[in-house]
């Protein structure tokens, strides 16, 4: 756990007198307002009067039939160029850094009108993940509202959803004081995901709403990669190369996983072959697809070769620090991401804190790649008159900072 600070009243304090020395000191007590710092430790609450237990997660032993394609169109393609419609009320936006992660504030999300949502799908397919503070007034229903604007929900088919029922297409991430730390059990690379792209028409525009969290500093904080950058971060000639190139998802471990844990598996798992560079719809960027948690093979080339190519992408996409952005979590905040050019990651280390969200995802089409696509990076070197970067990796380093 983080810093925390815990106020008091009434306890002595020093008062210093007129005087030129610092000799004549008296305590006294007074009801004065009095911070006293621990380092590592938050106030932890008590949710024994839980206003969301009908969002608790349930695994309901459901069977459902294989997902087939069906149409797509993105509604980012219908957005205006510097987002008017969405950004009229905005009372301030942000950046995070160059590459990804914008923070709006003054925008209501369950108010929104169609063309304001066509700005905010034009915004999130820019910059990776946007974030919305206080949205007490999206609740379940109109998040799921919102989320069925921009496609058909996708249903999970290993994972939690909300005790109450009708709500199968809600993801929900929950634990507590109780839950394990299963931090051991996988690799930090690992934890790095974009969900369900073992599907043959992955999730676009998901959004995930933190009901309840760590209070500030206590931890729970989620990380974004944005997979436009870790194509610029290539090299010419191996961004080529993987131009060529597929990968398989799988969703096989992800079931595995909750049969162990005698949990319903209500679709049967399958594995999907993508190509792992694709192109926006919306931008005309090319991004890596590469999702750390769940592609098992790269297609046609030698497993050792394969093996080499994944472990290369996990490093370029977990320790590359200028395509990451980090989101600090408070009661009713919410991130929209395109799940199609980010990976994202939770972090560990909240507890004894209690951490429940909710998540819908919108069906987006089935990555493709062109040939035709354009770099994010050079686009906006152009744009903005920036200088072409160099990644011939050839001089001597002279890093200083």
């Amino acid at each position: 756990m983080a810093p925390a600070l815990i106020e008091t009243t009434s306890v002595p304090t020093y008062v210093g007198t007129n005087t030129k020395d610092d000799k004549n000191k008296s305590q006294s007590t007074s009801n004065v307002h009095v911070v006293q710092y621990a380092p590592g430790r938050t106030h932890v609450v008590d949710h024994e009067f839980y206003e969301h237990e009908d969002l608790r997660p349930s695994f309901p032993d459901f069977s459902w039939e294989p997902l087939t394609e069906l149409p797509y169109h993105d509604r980012g393609i219908h957005g205006h160029p510097q987002f008017s419609n969405l950004l009229a009320g905005a009372t301030d936006v942000f950046d995070y850094n160059p590459k990804i992660g914008t923070e709006v504030h003054g925008v209501n999300l369950a108010k929104l009108t169609n063309a304001q949502k066509d700005d905010l799908a034009r915004l999130i397919s820019i910059r990776g993940v946007v974030f919305f503070r206080d949205q007490a007034d999206l609740d379940i229903d109109s998040q799921r509202e919102l989320g069925r604007y921009f496609g058909k929900l996708h249903k999970h088919a290993t994972t939690s959803v909300p005790s109450r029922p009708g709500l199968e297409d809600v993801h929900v991430v929950y634990t507590d004081e109780k839950s394990k730390d299963q931090r051991a059990k996988f690799t930090p690379t690992f934890l790095w995901h974009s969900d369900v792209t073992y599907e043959l028409q992955p999730p676009s525009y998901t959004l995930l709403k933190v009901l309840t969290g760590p209070p500030r500093g206590g931890g729970g904080d989620t990380l974004w990669a944005s997979q436009y950058a870790v194509y610029d971060a290539l090299s010419a000639p191996m961004q080529k190369y993987l131009e060529g190139l597929t990968a398989l998802h799988s969703a096989k471990m992800q079931a595995e996983g909750s049969r162990a844990a005698g949990r319903p598996v209500r679709r049967d798992p399958i594995v999907t072959e993508h190509p792992l560079v694709r192109t926006h719809p919306v931008t005309g960027w090319k991004s890596v697809f590469f999702n750390p948690g769940f592609v098992t093979e790269i297609v046609g080339v030698p497993k050792v070769e394969s093996n080499a190519i994944i472990s290369y992408l996990n490093e370029v996409i977990t320790t590359t620090p200028e395509l990451h952005v980090r989101f600090q979590w408070q009661k009713n905040d919410a991130a929209f991401w395109d799940n199609r050019v980010c990976n994202h990651s939770a972090s560990y280390g909240f507890a004894p804190h209690r951490r429940h969200a909710v998540r819908v995802a919108s069906q987006a089409e089935r990555p493709v790649f062109d040939p035709m696509g354009k770099s994010q990076e050079d686009e906006y070197n152009i744009q903005y008159g920036l200088p072409k970067v160099n990644k011939d990796g050839s001089g001597t380093s002279n890093y200083n900072d």
